[in-house]
């Protein structure tokens, strides 16, 4: 996924990776060679209209609201529908509070009705305080919740490895961001959800305690899921 790092000082463009401490934690329980974060592709103030979600300072983020407050009002100017008009003026009211669009309640109806995608605070927009700034990681982690993404790993061996995905992520779906070899093989998940996981003190223990369950392709993936695939590999 990809984060602008909208007027956040020292932000670096490029590939960053998501250092969220349960990996940390993954990696002290189960034995492997090397331990790979999730990525996200960091962007610049340039990447609004790519971004996935927005980081902003409390200073930034005002601009992006006067930027939406812009877009409001001239879209009002030009003999906006009755339906159009409701709508770009509660938008107006809400930007005017200094709250960001995607923080406040439209229906799709709503989003459709202005042809939105020319607004930036639709997007997910996660605010750093002064001391937040200092510290991009967890900034990164809140943004990844904020757009609605979680991860699932997959351990031992030669790696302990976090992977991306969209929330609501289906098993099957799950597979492919791994290898589409899994995907297209695909038999069964074995899960480990990440509380038992820890509760246990390993995998090997959350095993021993009856709390590996097989899935199918159908099953919904949890955040930090432990997950082995079974497929077939000449599928």
């Amino acid at each position: 996924m990809k984060i602008c790092l909208y007027g956040v000082p020292g932000s670096i463009a490029g590939k960053r990776p998501l250092k969220d401490p349960r990996l940390d934690t993954a990696h002290k329980l189960v034995e492997a060679d090397k331990k790979t974060y999730a990525q996200v592709d960091a962007l610049g103030d340039d990447g609004l209209a790519d971004a996935d979600a927005i980081v902003a300072t409390a200073g930034s983020v005002l601009d992006l609201i006067l930027q939406d407050l812009e877009f409001v009002e001239v879209r009002l100017g030009r003999g906006a529908t009755d339906l159009e008009k409701a709508v770009l003026q509660k938008m107006q009211a809400d930007l005017e509070a200094s709250r960001c669009l995607g923080a406040c309640e439209y229906s799709p109806a709503d989003w459709a009705a202005v042809n939105a995608s020319g607004l930036i605070t639709r997007k997910p927009v996660v605010v750093a305080s002064a001391d937040e700034v200092a510290q991009p990681d967890a900034l990164l982690l809140r943004a990844v919740a904020a757009a609605g993404w979680i991860s699932f790993v997959t351990v031992g061996g030669m790696e302990n490895r976090a992977w991306l995905i969209r929330r609501g992520t289906t098993a099957w779906e799950a597979g492919g961001a791994i290898h589409t070899d899994i995907q297209k093989g695909f038999i069964r998940a074995e899960i480990i959800g990440w509380a038992d996981f820890v509760a246990a003190g390993g995998e090997t223990l959350a095993k021993r305690a009856g709390k590996l369950r097989l899935e199918t392709k159908q099953y919904v993936v949890q955040d930090y899921d432990l997950v082995n695939f079974r497929f077939n590999k000449s599928a």
